[in-house]
């Protein structure tokens, strides 16, 4: 993996990436897809992390009736820390949160991750609905 750092990300992997999609080995996420927050938003960007239960939780709160994945996925290019969440939200990036605007390969799928509760789920989207923050597209 060749990726350039932006804004100084250390974190080299694994990756995990939260859905509700089913994929394969070998699939490609890229951007341009609604946001699962605010679904005006078409992204620019394609979301990750290093944290397998954060990007649980963002399966959790997708959009959708399909099962929750997590999958392992691989940077094809340059990446950031998430300005959404980096200094904004958290300083520095406790949530080990990314985004690239270039193609994030699935190289496979964790089944063994931490289910968040359904208390916790309410929380966070009580959170989100409540949020007045921009969204840093």
């Amino acid at each position: 993996m060749a990726a350039l750092f932006k804004h100084n990300p250390t974190d080299k992997g694994p990756f995990y990436h939260g859905t509700k999609a089913n994929l394969k080995t070998g699939d490609l996420l890229i951007a341009g897809g609604s946001s699962n927050y605010k679904a005006e938003f078409k992204m620019n960007h394609i979301y990750f992390t290093a944290l397998v239960n954060g990007a649980g939780l963002a399966a959790a709160l997708a959009r959708g009736n399909a099962p929750e994945r997590v999958y392992v996925v691989e940077p094809t290019g340059s990446y950031e820390n998430d300005p959404n969440l980096t200094d904004q939200k958290f300083p520095g990036n406790p949530t080990r949160s990314y985004r690239s605007r270039a193609p994030l390969k699935i190289i496979g799928e964790i089944t063994n991750w931490q289910r968040p509760t359904p208390e916790e789920l309410q929380k966070f989207r009580e959170k989100l609905a409540d949020s007045k923050g921009e969204i840093i597209n």
